[in-house]
């Protein structure tokens, strides 16, 4: 297939261009390499992949040195303009919707980003896909659409109408325009609600990442809500097991033309116990800070992935002792530690 990967220089966006070419696929990705995070970590995923990063510029396509099934434009999903010519002259089968702003401690302090790209970008996906015949679209939503719901696990089928950060309505909204979408034109769409995703070439603002860092210089880590908090953590292997299954599945004319999974560990662990395992795995007692939890936060996350389980024979396979052992090698050989 020929897909287009937007947030291919993000986390789950670099892993998932990663798997797709090396099966063969053809592959554009696409990301505005905005500076939320650390750039030099975004240049060195893309780098991995054979994009020279000093040659990127803005709306150009450039080949991959190594991977002849792969190259990569720098756009923003705001620009509707350079986006439409894309759609024209690529073709593409299929598109996965990773960009976003991330981060729900972000959006409490620049929600014009998240409009800008969670909703208008969004928008603009769903209008390329509309106007240039490419009827298969998988997006990222979030498990913070579950917002102040304490029903656990968290199904598909829970009311998601109490979101308690500007990102996780976002997420919602991308949910609603995603089914209008799929209703009016014909659109196949999947909605995949990301749980707590971790593993090698992380981003810096999230736990795991922030707790390796300061463990290893010897410094303080924050514990929000005094470490009473339950994470459905899953390792980044297994959710883009899962993705690829869900692409593959697009072509499946007996599947719903709207869909939304969770995808997650659906075995949350303990923020105290998820400490804990980096401890052993560095020899080491972290100092700790223990806070009130914080705004937009919520103290446990839960995913019954059964509806993927049963279409899609989905199940994660990584332990958390594992996972946290493979980022930290990775981090250390990333930074030389």
């Amino acid at each position: 297939m020929k897909i287009l990967v937007t947030g291919s220089a993000g986390f789950i966006g670099f892993h998932l261009v990663n798997m797709l070419i090396e099966r063969g696929d053809e592959v554009v990705g696409l990301d505005q390499i905005n500076d939320y995070y650390d750039i030099n970590l975004k240049k060195s995923r893309l780098e991995l992949n054979g994009i020279n990063f000093l040659k990127i510029s803005y709306n150009q396509i450039i080949k991959s040195s190594i991977q002849i099934n792969y190259r990569f434009i720098k756009l923003d999903l705001e620009d509707k303009t350079s986006l439409e010519s894309l759609f024209k002259k690529e073709k593409f089968d299929s598109v996965c919707n990773l960009a976003a702003q991330a981060g729900v401690r972000y959006s409490l302090i620049n929600p014009e980003s998240y409009i800008n790209s969670n909703i208008v970008g969004f928008v603009n996906i769903l209008e390329c896909c509309r106007n240039f015949n490419v009827n298969k679209l998988v997006y990222a939503s979030s498990s913070s659409v579950y917002g102040l719901n304490d029903n656990y696990p968290f199904k598909t089928s829970d009311i998601t109408d109490t979101p308690i950060s500007l990102y996780a309505a976002s997420k919602k909204s991308n949910e609603l325009m995603a089914h209008t979408y799929s209703h009016l034109f014909n659109i196949k769409t999947v909605g995949l609600r990301f749980f707590t995703v971790y593993g090698p070439w992380g981003r810096p603002d999230m736990a795991l990442f922030l707790f390796v860092k300061a463990a290893i210089e010897e410094k303080e880590i924050n514990v929000f809500n005094y470490g009473k908090m339950l994470r459905d953590f899953t390792y980044i292997d297994d959710i883009i097991n899962g993705v690829i299954k869900v692409i593959d599945s697009m072509n499946d004319k007996s599947k719903s033309r709207y869909r939304i999974y969770n995808i997650g560990n659906n075995n949350p662990v303990k923020l105290m116990d998820f400490i804990e395992s980096i401890e052993k795995k560095l020899d080491i007692v972290i100092k700790k800070n223990f806070l009130p939890i914080q705004p937009g936060d919520v103290t446990k996350t839960y995913a019954d992935v059964s509806g993927l389980y049963n279409d899609l024979s989905y199940k994660p396979k990584t332990s958390i002792n594992n996972g946290v052992s493979n980022f930290i090698d990775w981090y250390i050989d990333y930074y030389k530690k």
